[in-house]
């Protein structure tokens, strides 16, 4: 017959170990030299957590939040209208607007373009949380600076 103590340490043991690992993925994190996003998305929307979910499996730290006046931040951020995405999400001072992928958001904070920041208009499918059925739509990931303008930093 199992010691009742014994089951008692062993399920402590195991819980500690579950509250302890997000600390570990924060350090992993921080020690492969990726930086905090925190996102900003409408109110429940599932696609944001997906896309959200992929940064974090290549090791950014992540904080996502409902905001349910998405599009004043969007707007105070400096987000052309023609390129609002899903969500918005910042790191440091750069803007991500929408669905833009995590080799592109790496490749853009190495190069430290003169820009505001990385914006996917609009959902097209098969970008980085809108995979679904195969169906992949052309797009484009636009740069774009803090007076507007903006040009195609990467397609697919």
């Amino acid at each position: 017959m199992p010691c009742l103590k014994h089951d008692r340490r062993t399920f402590l043991q195991v819980g500690m170990a579950f509250l302890l690992l997000p600390s570990a993925s924060s350090r992993l994190s921080h020690a492969a030299g990726l930086p905090e996003i925190v996102v900003y998305r409408n109110p429940g929307c599932a696609c944001c957590e997906v896309w959200a979910s992929g940064l974090k499996a290549v090791g950014f730290l992540v904080t996502l939040s409902d905001d349910p006046a998405l599009d004043k931040r969007r707007a105070d951020a400096g987000v052309p209208p023609g390129l609002a995405g899903c969500h918005t999400a910042f790191i440091g001072d750069y803007v991500i607007e929408g669905h833009v992928a995590s080799d592109d958001i790496k490749r853009f904070l190495n190069e430290k373009p003169a820009a505001l920041g990385l914006a996917v208009a609009g959902m097209p499918m098969g970008s980085p949380g809108m995979e679904s059925g195969g169906k992949n739509d052309h797009y484009d990931v636009m740069l774009f600076t803090a007076d507007g303008k903006s040009r195609i930093y990467a397609s697919h």
